[in-house]
């Protein structure tokens, strides 16, 4: 016999049919799926010339282990959703059509917690559910497929209100700027947005004031930023509004506003330092975190964070000298055991990297770093096969990682594996985006590759790379 579901169980469902209702059908004559992924791929290609996107695997990692847990609230998506990372100093986030979505370190760098970045990235994934730029291509499609893509590349970017050269050169060629208007956010789509976002982090156990307090301080760069406007606010318009509507949802929702999944404060702490000390100008970071120790001198984080960006600019025996202080407190932290091992590897102390690294490696068994610098370590130290295995390792645990790439097919170049060292350069300039050498790449290894599991790939590479020079010639020409 069934039974009666409980009334919280009748609530919730009740919850998840209201937020589904939400989602607009896609009106008659709007682009089919399939034509919204091949317009994404267009589109892509505009970003991924112009920006400088981030395979750093800590930083991709993180974004994208947020981003899954605000999907795994969702009902089967017809995309499958990829987060990247822009290296710009700019306040902004998009998302492009078929489930692409971007968010810039600037705007990671200026938040304080897990449940910030959580709140940004529920808003995109919200604007990509609801089909708000697809739906409206429609009305644009006239200009043609290409300059669409063009138009609205340059849209998410904040080309439309001017921000910036960089931007601006997308929209080179562009002529239909009243379509490029047709497609911008609208306040209806920005509240919709907010509405499903604030839904998806209450599935996800993130509090709504992590999104607030983003928006506050997005509005806050304008005030301080000599009147320059934050690209944020040109793309995603009536802040004002979503504050305060905001703010009364966490005021009518307490149980679900206010602070909910913080995440691992360690996790987040090693996240924004890897933009801090990777995407900002370390000179410049250098001296901020020193004026910090000058007020702390025991602050731990900041005296890392010093110790990486001495690294990065080439001062190894300062950092080495800063990671011994640190392991002197805290002796079996494998990330500083790690951290000086690339200290010493950078200063040529071989022996001793190994040695840190080998130990580091046993608490952190797929770290990109350790495995990158302990295989560099066996290179240099005539180890060709433990490095090869190290490099192979890496490009397992972190596939869209360049560096670890390039690293294999120079180990295997050395040893004479030359079919599979130029299939191995020619992935790291085709994830590079230099799709000419790439062919090249792929076109010699041909030459030596006698497996057929090889030449398989070998050709696949070639045939995606010569696809990718034909599209970006057509982007050129167009």
């Amino acid at each position: 016999m069934p039974t009666t579901p409980p009334f919280g169980r009748w609530k919730r469902l009740l919850v998840l049919l209201l937020a589904a209702s939400l989602l607009p059908l896609p009106p008659a004559g709007a682009i089919t799926f399939r034509e919204e992924e091949e317009l994404s791929q267009e589109i892509l290609r505009y970003i991924f010339r112009r920006m400088p996107v981030i395979d750093d695997p800590y930083i991709t990692a993180y974004v994208d282990r947020v981003g899954r847990r605000l999907l795994a609230g969702l009902s089967d998506q017809p995309f499958r959703y990829r987060f990247y990372v822009i290296q710009q100093d700019a306040f902004n986030a998009f998302a492009t059509p078929a489930g692409h979505v971007f968010i810039y370190s600037g705007l990671i760098a200026a938040m304080e917690g897990e449940e910030e970045l959580a709140g940004i990235l529920g808003h995109e994934i919200a604007h990509v559910a609801c089909r708000h730029i697809s739906q409206k291509i429609d009305l644009a499609k006239k200009v043609g497929w290409a300059q669409l893509a063009g138009m609205a590349a340059g849209m998410l970017l904040g080309v439309a209100a001017g921000s910036g050269a960089a931007a601006t050169a997308t929209m080179m060629g562009s002529a239909a700027a009243g379509a490029t208007i047709q497609l911008a956010f609208s306040r209806e789509n920005e509240s919709q947005a907010d509405h499903l976002g604030l839904q998806y982090l209450r599935e996800a156990g993130y509090g709504a004031e992590g999104l607030l307090a983003t928006l506050r301080k997005i509005r806050a760069r304008q005030a301080f930023g000599k009147g320059q406007v934050p690209t944020y606010m040109l793309t995603h318009p009536a802040i004002e509004d979503r504050i305060a509507a905001i703010a009364n949802w966490i005021e009518e929702h307490p149980e679900a506003g206010r602070k909910g999944r913080q995440g691992d404060p360690a996790a987040w702490e090693r996240f924004l330092t890897r933009i801090l000390t990777e995407t900002t100008d370390p000179s410049a970071e250098l001296a901020r975190q020193e004026e910090i120790l000058a007020r702390e001198p025991d602050q731990a984080l900041a005296r890392h964070r010093r110790a990486l960006l001495l690294l990065k600019l080439n001062r190894p025996a300062e950092a080495g000298a800063e990671f011994q202080r640190l392991l002197a407190k805290d002796a079996f932290n494998p990330w500083l055991l790690r951290d000086l091992g690339r200290a010493y590897f950078q200063a040529g102390r071989l022996e001793e990297a190994a040695s840190l690294l080998e130990t580091a490696l046993r608490r952190l068994p797929q770290d990109p770093d350790t495995l990158l610098f302990l295989g560099r370590v066996r290179q240099e130290t005539g180890r060709p096969e433990e490095a090869i295995a190290l490099f192979r390792e890496l490009t397992r645990a972190a596939p869209d990682f360049r560096e670890g790439h390039y690293f294999l097919g120079q180990a295997l170049g050395r040893e004479g594996r030359l079919g599979e060292a130029h299939y191995t350069l020619g992935v790291y300039h085709f994830k590079s985006r230099d799709f000419k050498t790439a062919a090249i790449q792929f076109r010699n290894g041909l030459r030596h590759a006698a497996e057929s599991d090889l030449r398989e790939r070998l050709l696949q590479g070639l045939q995606n790379a010569e696809r990718e020079i034909q599209a970006e010639k057509k982007m050129q020409d167009g």
